[in-house]
């Protein structure tokens, strides 16, 4: 086929953009014509939490991406519609997760259905963010009814697009794939040698951008349970501040866990993602609210235990006792499941587990379900 993927990619960073770029990838692989139409101008710099949008990493090689689309701009919007239409493409994919970009995305969807025949499919992160505001309402509707389609990565995705959509689209199911382009695993002495971490410690890895509906104050709070001071086990927490990093630099004196907390809190390069995984006994994701996480994704790739909280589609990717640890958002419930891991030694049974697990999520698997949508 010949595909357009229209969503963020290189050079921004974050896992969307990664996400879309390793789609992009397997597409190419399979034999399809590809090309990656991304933002000159995505966010204007003043909605932006993060130090800069950008990655120092390189492009993906074999993999054509152009940046067209200014976010703010209707007749830029027009004008990469009319672009897209004339590569007479059979399918394209809006990789969706804002409302901020419903919009953009769908003036240009507008825009190529009307001079061309191509397949309009949203491949759909988030239909409602983890941090809602009066816009996610109403203009997801603008997005949602140019659609031919929707993949959604979570059960619960689905749910807030039947929300919007009152023509029954068709919809499928497909979970978050493997990311699988971080590296190798490696030898754990050799990871925490290289992060200057001490290996006698045991570790608990909090990764990525540090946001509310995260939950890191629910993880902070259940390391102050005096069973975990007294097991040598230490949290990293890998990731920018996306929100305001007082508090939490607050709540980590208030609870006198200090030197129990390891802060690495600028941008991770994907460079060093394997060191982190790598050095990690478990991965904890003690989110408020989500719909799917690429973290448990990386995680499966470097086959180390997590746990997770029962929120979205969390725990249709981590079954309970065997991978890892399904709780409630509740610190006291955090701290009983790390407590229970360390205690019963269990890694070496959930990493087993996770090898014949993280099958179910191939890339390959993804690409097919957008081909039968």
């Amino acid at each position: 086929m010949k595909i357009v993927i229209l969503g963020t990619a290189h050079p921004y960073r974050g896992g969307l953009a990664t996400f879309n770029d390793r789609l992009a990838l397997q597409f190419v692989n399979e034999n399809n014509n590809v090309e990656v139409c991304t933002f000159k101008l995505q966010y204007p710099s003043f909605l932006f939490p993060g130090k800069t949008q950008f990655t120092d990493s390189p492009a993906p090689k074999n993999l054509k991406i152009e940046r067209k689309i200014n976010s703010c701009n209707p007749l830029n919007w027009i004008k990469v519609g009319k672009e897209i239409a004339l590569k007479k493409p059979d399918l394209v994919i809006f990789a969706y997760w804002m409302s901020f970009m419903a919009p953009c995305m769908g003036t240009i969807a507008r825009v190529i259905r009307k001079n061309c025949e191509a397949k309009l499919i949203s491949l759909t992160h988030n239909m409602i963010p983890h941090e809602p505001n009066f816009l996610d309402k109403f203009l997801p509707n603008y997005f949602v009814k140019t659609m031919d389609g929707f993949i959604a990565l979570s059960k619960s995705v689905i749910e807030d697009i039947n929300k919007f959509d009152k023509r029954n689209c068709p919809k499928i199911f497909s979970p978050h794939p493997i990311y699988d382009h971080y590296g190798e695993r490696l030898n754990r002495n050799e990871a925490l040698k290289a992060l200057n971490l001490p290996t006698e410690d045991k570790y608990v890895l909090f990764f990525g951008f540090i946001r509310a509906y995260k939950g890191l104050d629910l993880l902070l709070k259940a390391f102050a349970n005096q069973k975990l001071k007294n097991k040598n086990i230490k949290l990293i927490v890998a990731g920018e501040f996306y929100s305001d990093e007082k508090n939490y630099q607050s709540l980590i004196d208030e609870l006198e866990i200090r030197e129990q907390v390891i802060l690495r809190t600028d941008f991770i390069p994907d460079s060093e993602v394997n060191k982190y995984f790598s050095a990690a006994d478990i991965v904890a994701q003690p989110y408020k609210t989500a719909t799917q996480s690429g973290v448990t994704q990386i995680a499966y790739h470097f086959e180390k235990p997590m746990l997770v909280t029962n929120v979205g589609g969390l725990a249709e990717i981590v079954p309970h006792q065997k991978v890892g640890y399904v709780v409630n958002p509740d610190a006291e419930e955090i701290a009983e499941a790390l407590i229970d891991y360390f205690e019963t030694d269990r890694m070496e049974q959930f990493e087993k587990n996770m090898a014949e697990e993280k099958k179910k999520y191939l890339w390959s698997n993804l690409t097919k379900a957008i081909s039968q949508l």
